[in-house]
């Protein structure tokens, strides 16, 4: 079918009508937009710290610095009250292969990365409900059909018609008590709530990653003790079957010191298998499989202990530790709950408005004969509902005070795993001190017991005795300088990991959302 200039023309002017019809009405709701009133129910404010005696954590002051010993990880450690914490406090222990293998479970870690994809669900499910709650809603229709109308119809010719019709239709609730602002404060408490939860899982994978390292270091270690020990007894034992041969000895020495080895080899699979199973750990927090290759290994004297220890002032842990922020945002939401409570128990407003045409021929559309339009406004009041409005509010009352008492529990505890660590450091370096004295007087013992039975001056269960206690002693040594890093690990971690002065980015989770419209108070920023 062909068309002429004249329709072409006459289509573009409706179509220009139509577009600028839509336009004003966008830009009038928009400004009706602005007309809202004041937001009922409390306005939130964030927790005070809990009065505590200056930098005190513990009821009884901690000494300036730790106790040291010789060895691997017996230097003393210093507490640096106020200083702040590195945001890659892991670099402290001064690894490159520790440094690589975070960035990597950083970077590969499947929990990790759920955790910042529920965040970006969570802003965007936020932004999807600013969308509908904050702006009115505007919809244009243009339509064309063709109909018969019967004989019978009063009123009207029978014959086959073609029917245009365009309209332009708005609807907006103005937010009047500050229901719509109060939701969307919840809304946005619950997105900065994930915020910190990504935050939370990136310092506790962090953390697990060091502490496993760690782990490993330990295991190796005690593994290399053991065989160290069970070398010693071995070589023994040949000297011991030899004196047996020649009828020096009885056949009980040969049997205790058989005994004696086999139970130190016993104890070689099980370190073993837990070491095996520290490296297929590293391996899944890194996002590998266990079978894959490339692990580095890691080694007590690969790692340095941090010798100055900062330590966060108390007034400033509720600022820095992600459980207790997290914690914090959920109380905000059960605060904003409460007005969105309180503003269903007032009046509920409304207003709609259209504007359109409609003709049996395309170019007479928005002519002053075809036009029609409505501008309607209303108001529901609520009147009786069997007391389920007061009854909804005294329940977000309720969960106020839930999440309130949640929120004071996990400070309790915060406080409580930083005051344990501190103390655990202080503790466990003063037992390295006295783990690393009995270890070195037992080998002492040891050397002088072998050189004794050599020459007849001991008998052999005495000589049996020594090389229990240095073997004790010995792995026990191990373990207390492994809990020493482990320690410097935790103090960390309860301290929130530093991830405040970490850059913009790395990760994304700590910045400012720029789409929350509100405030802390539920006021426009």
């Amino acid at each position: 079918m062909l068309v002429t200039v004249r329709e072409i023309v006459v289509k573009r002017r409706i179509f220009k009508q139509f577009n600028a019809l839509a336009l004003r009405a966008g830009v009038a709701a928009l400004i009706a937009a602005g007309l809202g009133g004041c937001a009922l129910g409390p306005n939130f404010k964030s927790p005070a710290a809990p009065a505590t005696a200056g930098d005190s954590y513990t009821p009884t002051p901690l000494p300036q610095q730790t106790a040291s010993a010789p060895g691997v990880g017996g230097a003393s450690q210093q507490f640096a009250f106020g200083q702040e914490i590195p945001a890659q406090w892991w670099s402290l222990f001064r690894s490159p292969a520790l440094d690589q293998l975070i960035r990597s479970a950083l970077a590969q870690n499947p929990n990790m990365a759920a955790a910042e994809a529920v965040l970006r669900q969570a802003q965007e499910n936020y932004n999807a409900q600013a969308g509908n709650l904050l702006y009115p809603s505007v919809n244009a229709q243009l339509g064309g059909g063709r109909q018969k109308i019967s004989a019978s119809s009063a009123g009207a010719a029978a014959g086959v018609y073609n029917v245009y019709n365009a309209s332009v239709n708005v609807a907006y609730t103005p937010d009047v008590f500050g229901g719509t602002r109060r939701t969307l404060e919840g809304a946005q408490a619950a997105v900065d709530y994930q915020r910190f939860q990504v935050e939370a899982t990136y310092l506790t994978l962090s953390a697990n990653v060091v502490t496993t390292a760690i782990q490993e270091a330990s295991l190796r270690a005690q593994l290399q003790a053991t065989r160290e020990v069970l070398d010693a007894l071995t070589k023994q034992q040949n000297v011991i079957e030899k004196q047996f041969e020649f009828g020096a000895i009885p056949r009980t020495t040969v049997l205790s010191q058989r005994n004696q080895v086999a139970q130190i080899n016993a104890t070689i699979a099980p370190l073993e298998k837990a070491l095996a199973a520290a490296r297929h750990q590293l391996s899944v927090l890194a996002g590998k499989l266990p079978g894959e290759g490339g692990m580095p290994e890691f080694t007590l004297e690969s790692l340095t202990l941090p010798q100055q220890l900062p330590v966060s002032l108390p007034s400033a842990l509720v600022r820095q530790r992600p459980d207790i922020r997290a914690s914090e945002e959920a109380l905000h939401q059960a605060s904003a709950n409460i007005g969105v409570a309180t503003a269903a128990q007032y009046p509920q407003f409304s207003l709609t408005g259209s504007y359109g045409s409609s003709a049996t021929t395309f170019g007479k559309l928005f002519d002053s004969q075809t036009t029609a339009w409505s501008l309607l406004a209303g108001v529901a009041q609520p009147v009786f509902n069997g007391g389920a409005l007061s009854a909804q509010r005294r329940a977000a009352e309720a969960a106020y005070d839930a999440a309130s008492a949640q929120y004071r529990a996990t400070v309790l505890t915060a406080f409580q795993n930083v005051a344990d660590t501190l103390r655990a450091l202080d503790s466990d370096a003063a037992a390295l001190k006295s783990q690393a004295e009995a270890e070195a007087l037992a080998k002492e013992t040891l050397d002088l017991s072998e050189q004794q039975y050599k020459l007849g001056g001991i008998s052999y269960l005495v000589l049996l005795d020594a090389q229990r206690s240095y073997q004790q002693t010995h792995i026990s040594l191990v373990q207390a300088q492994a809990t020493r890093y482990a320690d410097t690990a935790a103090l960390f971690q309860a301290l929130g990991g530093g991830w405040w002065n970490r850059a913009d980015g790395v990760p994304a989770a700590t910045t400012v959302s720029a789409a929350a419209p509100y405030g802390k108070d539920g006021k426009n920023q």
